[in-house]
């Protein structure tokens, strides 16, 4: 059974000027995207860091919407990470052909020092 319960999403600055630091919790679907876009395009900083580790699934609108924000970020010569996507995240990503898009990394501290200054 799919998840009801809201995206919880956490808008933090990064250790870094220009970085942002967006931490999720629980499932990025149809029914939390209007929220995720609305984050996701709230500012404009350089790097956006984004933790998926409380991410247990996401759906086709979710991608539609982290594909939307690389889109962006590329356009405008910023950057965008993701850290902590587990398989069956990155399942989705492989099969829809978009994670070639984004940028991996196991741990907070290594996006850190990726897209810091």
């Amino acid at each position: 059974m799919l998840s009801q319960e809201p995206l919880n999403i956490e808008d933090l600055d990064g250790p870094h000027p220009g970085q942002r630091f967006l931490r999720l919790q629980r499932p990025a679907v149809l029914g939390t995207l209007f929220l995720f876009q609305s984050t996701l395009r709230a500012r404009e900083d350089r790097a956006l860091i984004i933790d998926f580790s409380g991410v247990p699934y996401v759906d086709s609108a979710g991608i539609g919407a982290l594909v939307g924000a690389y889109v962006t970020h590329n356009k405008a010569g910023r950057s965008l990470a993701c850290v902590g996507v587990n398989e069956r995240v990155r399942n989705a990503l492989k099969v829809t052909r978009v994670e070639p898009f984004f940028r991996f990394f196991d741990t907070l501290a290594d996006a850190e020092q990726a897209t810091g200054a």
